[in-house]
């Protein structure tokens, strides 16, 4: 136990500050849930970038969300300034008693010294400035020696103040909306998908280095297709991903096309129907696992342990021929091409998505009371090939 703990059950609003990319965001919604089952009459806020809200909006825990866009900055100084200064007053009209701040972003810093919260916690930061060691009241640590989940990472600002969060509620949290449920559900009736028939693969990440080679998702295509599976491919509204998503599906026709038409709610309403996920890691990674679809997730660069599928059924695809992952570098040497990607197989992912959609049943010498059919293991996928990472 932290011998400062902050009093949580006395406290009456929080504001929690996540400005990150999508699959980011996500990942502190957990922050959320524990906030509120510790406090249920705390309000709880959140601060994210406006491109990101769909991520937290209608989170069950949230009283008011907020955000900055990121192209305040390019409107003008002037303009610029005033949305910034209304921002600013929003914010001070709650009158925070904590505010949580879960990155290293120097934003944190000056919000925290002109809200002047009670409390506040924040990244224990090496070699930072004395303005940043004197901004808050509260440091959590990152570990030095260990990789640790993002989602466990977020949730140790909790822990530092003396809010320790049980395992159930650690789930990730996404709320796609009617709206957005309703349009995908129309979606799949104009394709013949009834909900869990269909496979859904997302090929594509904002960072092409971490994509799976284009020849490959075909042939990943063509193989399920020929198995009876139905595929539905998607991609962001990105024009570089709507067009690797077409040049693979000149070499693999049959699959259902939805590159960029969904929005992010749209997104988690169709991973929630499909039956399977696969994808590389990437923010509908994320997404699929938040809304409980087991997933097939390929990583080469970034690293697994730290952003693997989160409490979800999942089978991860990785290079044990390549010690040098994760490297985090864009592409071996920087060449924006991932050897540790471009070397895995189609078999091996094959054999991840019939491990998942036939998991081996317990031997039926157990006790009554426990013969069931085995969970899905959280572990590397392979074909027995020695390509497994350690």
């Amino acid at each position: 136990m932290v011998d400062d703990p902050v009093p949580i059950a006395e406290l009456r609003r929080a504001l929690v500050i996540k400005l990150r990319h999508h699959g980011d965001v996500l990942l502190s919604s957990p922050v959320l849930t524990v906030l509120r089952n510790h406090a249920p009459r705390l309000d709880i806020d959140a601060l994210v970038y406006a491109d990101t809200a769909a991520m937290l909006d209608q989170h069950p825990a949230l009283a008011e969300l907020h955000t900055i866009d990121r192209d305040w900055k390019k409107a003008g100084g002037l303009t610029q300034l005033r949305a910034e200064w209304a921002l600013l007053q929003r914010l001070r009209r709650r009158d925070y008693d904590l505010v949580v701040h879960l990155t290293e972003h120097p934003r944190g810093a000056w919000l925290v010294r002109l809200l002047a919260p009670r409390f506040s916690v924040a990244p224990r930061v090496g070699g930072a400035s004395r303005f940043w060691r004197r901004s808050f009241t509260h440091y959590f640590s990152k570990p030095s020696n260990a990789r640790r989940h993002t989602v466990e990472r977020n949730l140790d600002a909790l822990r530092r103040i003396g809010v320790y969060p049980k395992t159930d509620e650690r789930r990730l949290v996404l709320v796609p909306g009617a709206a957005a449920e309703a349009r995908v559900d129309a979606l799949l009736a104009r394709h013949d998908l009834a909900p869990k028939s269909f496979i859904h693969l997302h090929p594509t990440s904002r960072w092409l280095f971490k994509c799976w080679p284009e020849e490959r998702n075909a042939e990943l295509i063509r193989a399920l297709l020929r198995r009876g599976d139905r595929v539905v491919i998607s991609a962001a509204p990105d024009t570089r991903e709507k067009a690797m998503v077409a040049r693979i599906l000149a070499q693999a026709e049959g699959a259902v096309d939805v590159a960029g038409q969904l929005s992010l709610k749209e997104m988690a309403a169709l991973s929630a129907r499909a039956k399977l996920f696969v994808g590389v890691d990437s923010a509908p990674m994320h997404i699929a696992a938040a809304m409980g679809t087991p997933t097939v997730a390929l990583f080469g660069p970034s690293g697994e342990l730290e952003w693997g599928p989160w409490q979800v059924p999942h089978r991860l695809i990785l290079s044990g021929t390549h010690p040098c992952r994760p490297c985090g570098i864009d592409g071996c040497g920087g060449g924006k091409l991932s050897e540790c990607l471009t070397t895995l197989g189609v078999e091996r992912v094959l054999g991840a998505i019939d491990d998942l959609l036939h998991p081996p049943l317990l031997p039926t010498s157990l006790p009554e009371g426990e013969r069931r059919l085995a969970p899905p293991l959280s572990r590397p996928g392979g074909t027995g090939d020695g390509d497994e990472a350690g």
